[in-house]
């Protein structure tokens, strides 16, 4: 895509984050498949929802400003989910493996805050008041996803947390 101004720039960043939630839906199920706790597949499922809404709202703010979604992939993304299916396919403790699935979960999270942070300043400076609210919800929604990963890694939802949980599993000789 040429970028010629400002606004296009916007809407290449726009373009990155439709592509890297439309990733995410693919991913999620499988995610969600993935994990051995019923809060963790809870919140995978969940965040499909979400990410669906978020996709609706992208489509919205595309529509407001006459072009198309598609013609961009988002590698930063692609990435990411390499890395949590590398985490499904961890041949270890169901505990551990729920561990590494938050871990590559939050990853991916503070990727979107940091994409939608940026589209919403972007649209902020361009006078783009509607986008920027609707930019603002999923920002916040992306920030409230990663408070619950964080809580559930760490025992905020449950009397132990998965991260506690995950180390009473049996440790290599010599460690501890």
């Amino acid at each position: 895509m040429k970028v010629k101004s400002f606004e296009d720039l916007y809407i290449d960043q726009l373009k990155d984050l439709y592509s890297a939630e439309k990733q995410l839906v693919q991913a999620l199920p499988k995610m969600a498949k993935a994990a051995t706790t019923p809060e963790l597949r809870q919140g995978f499922e969940e965040h499909l929802q979400q990410t669906k809404q978020q996709m609706e709202r992208l489509d919205e703010i595309f529509a407001r400003l006459e072009t198309k979604s598609g013609g961009k992939k988002c590698k930063g993304m692609e990435g990411l989910i390499e890395e949590g299916k590398e985490a499904i396919d961890l041949e270890t403790e169901p505990m551990i493996r729920d561990a590494a699935l938050i871990a590559a979960a939050q990853r991916v999270e503070h990727y979107e805050i940091a994409g939608y942070g940026t589209a919403r300043t972007f649209a902020e400076q361009l006078g783009f008041d509607d986008d920027r609210a609707l930019l603002q919800q999923t920002l916040e929604e992306e920030e409230q996803t990663d408070q619950r990963l964080t809580a559930l890694a760490t025992g905020g939802m449950m009397s132990a947390g998965i991260n506690e949980e995950a180390m009473e599993q049996p440790v290599k000789a010599g460690r501890r």
